[in-house]
């Protein structure tokens, strides 16, 4: 039985202490440095992560061996403002072509610190597995453990 259901984006909203210039940089350039390691897709702790800075560009990470295991792709690059990421990983973290939920995150200048925007949705395209992965990217050691780190390191 193929059904259409709605399901709730995760969404987020982070202050980071530094203009949206720099809060941008740290977010794409600098992912590498905050990411996780524990949070990985490859069937090793990756190296980096990276995302490439432009439209087009891949989401992926590099084992230390030089093995890249994609994430996504960027959908929109508006740097400082926003990016626009998709996410293609399936209910078992592993890469699908053909599956794009979306991670949006937005930079908004707020006198000396950032406003950062983060929304992860279109979550049904997962189909029958999509609330538990809901459930799982939004419980504490997913996308909130996550950001906490791009926060702190955002603000060093």
């Amino acid at each position: 039985m193929n059904r259409t259901f709605a399901l709730a984006p995760v969404r987020r909203t982070l202050t980071v202490t530094a203009p949206p210039a720099r809060a941008f940089e740290v977010f794409t350039a600098k992912i590498g440095l905050w990411w996780p390691k524990s949070h990985h897709v490859s069937a090793v702790e990756p190296e980096t992560v990276v995302i490439e800075p432009r439209s087009g560009g891949r989401w992926y990470e590099r084992a230390p061996d030089g093995v890249e295991c994609d994430i996504g792709k960027v959908l929109a690059w508006e740097p400082p403002a926003r990016l626009l990421l998709a996410w293609q990983l399936d209910a078992n973290f592993r890469y699908q072509a053909d599956l794009v939920t979306e991670v949006e995150v937005r930079f908004v200048a707020e006198g000396d610190v950032t406003r950062v925007e983060f929304e992860h949705r279109n979550l049904a395209r997962l189909g029958e597995h999509a609330e538990k992965v809901r459930g799982q990217i939004s419980a504490p050691a997913g996308w909130p453990a996550i950001l906490d780190l791009y926060v702190q390191f955002a603000g060093r």
